[in-house]
């Protein structure tokens, strides 16, 4: 999400206050209804056992968490460069790893994912035994400890710049990625690390499919649950490429705006923020918050009326669901009449 921090810049310095004060709201509208739809289904993973006890749902929860933090983290340094507010390299490197970490955690996840739905259709019988609770967790402690070397590398080559010749610590530009990467070697990491994660994450994702692929041509395998593992995986392929994009946001950025008027080019941004920044990061409740039909009963009833009633796990028609949210606030409002 830093990516795009760097270059939104271009819109906060150049244009008027009724200007930024409309760009505003229109790059934080949807980041601030996609925060609040994945704290919701963040809620909606942590309120049942059978979430917090699947291993799927343990590893969604996972990589919600990494994009809403990337999503409020980002979305927060926009508004302060669109507010014309500088950082010091301290304050500014802190927030950038933070965007880094976050990063790399969202396609280790995917890859986890991926390949949790390639034992559950090519070893159907060993999937409880292989993808256990332990398992996931031991996983997710992994990605975690491969994502936090990686910043920790990223730091001890930022600590190779000599910080000291500066005459102020305080930033001239707006704090981003690129403002970070100060040193050529930390540069060279960033675009080799980069590369190698998403290409491994691709080459698994896609092994993961062609395998989903040629069980599901068994007689052996359940048609029904390699359709839905193909299509899911699908979805997932298409959401490490969406990420994947995000890296060459502003080289897009930066040619656009060699080409294009001030007005235009603030109008393109929106667009390409939109499609590149905020929509791979709704990607995953759109998979899990409405395809899953264990999920989408209760994240919707999360989203309408949680606070009148608890609901069981079990799948609820959408009519019987309304039913039960209108009936529970009649019955607080007569209550609260008599």
């Amino acid at each position: 999400m830093s990516n795009g921090s760097q270059s939104q810049m271009n819109i906060a310095v150049g244009v008027g206050f009724l200007e930024r004060v409309m760009l505003c709201t229109v790059f934080t509208s949807p980041c601030c209804m996609l925060v609040f739809i994945n704290a919701t289904m963040l809620f909606t993973l942590r309120s049942k056992s059978v979430f917090r006890e699947t291993s799927r749902y343990i590893l969604l929860y996972n990589l919600l968490f990494a994009d809403t933090v990337l999503l409020v983290q980002g979305q927060l340094m926009y508004i302060m460069a669109t507010c014309r507010i500088t950082m010091s390299y301290p304050v500014c490197g802190v927030l950038t790893m933070l965007a880094n970490l976050t990063t790399v955690i969202s396609p280790l996840t995917l890859v986890v994912m991926c390949l949790e739905r390639y034992v559950a259709v090519c070893y159907p019988l060993r999937h409880a035994t292989i993808i256990t609770v332990r398992n996931t967790g031991l996983a997710i402690t992994v990605i975690w400890t491969v994502s936090s070397l990686s910043i920790l590398t990223r730091v001890l080559l930022l600590l190779n710049f000599p910080f000291e010749d500066l005459q102020s610590l305080q930033m001239k530009r707006f704090c981003g990625k690129e403002s970070m990467l100060i040193d050529p070697m930390s540069d060279l990491y960033d675009r080799s690390f980069t590369s190698l994660l998403f290409a491994s994450a691709g080459v698994a994702v896609i092994c993961s499919y062609i395998g989903v692929m040629v069980a599901a041509r068994s007689a052996s395998t359940d048609k029904a649950s390699a359709h839905k593992a193909r299509n899911t995986l699908l979805l997932h392929l298409a959401q490490l490429g969406l990420s994947l994009s995000s890296t060459i946001y502003n080289p897009i950025l930066v040619a656009i705006f060699k080409v294009l008027d001030r007005i235009i080019f603030a109008r393109v941004q929106i667009v390409l923020y939109l499609l590149i920044i905020i929509f791979p990061r709704c990607l995953s409740c759109l998979i899990y918050g409405i395809r899953d039909q264990t999920i989408r009963p209760i994240l919707m009833y999360n989203l309408c009326c949680q606070r009148t009633r608890s609901i069981s796990v079990s799948v609820i028609p959408a009519k019987a669901k309304i039913s039960t949210c209108i009936t529970s606030w009649t019955n607080i409002i007569l209550n609260k009449m008599c």
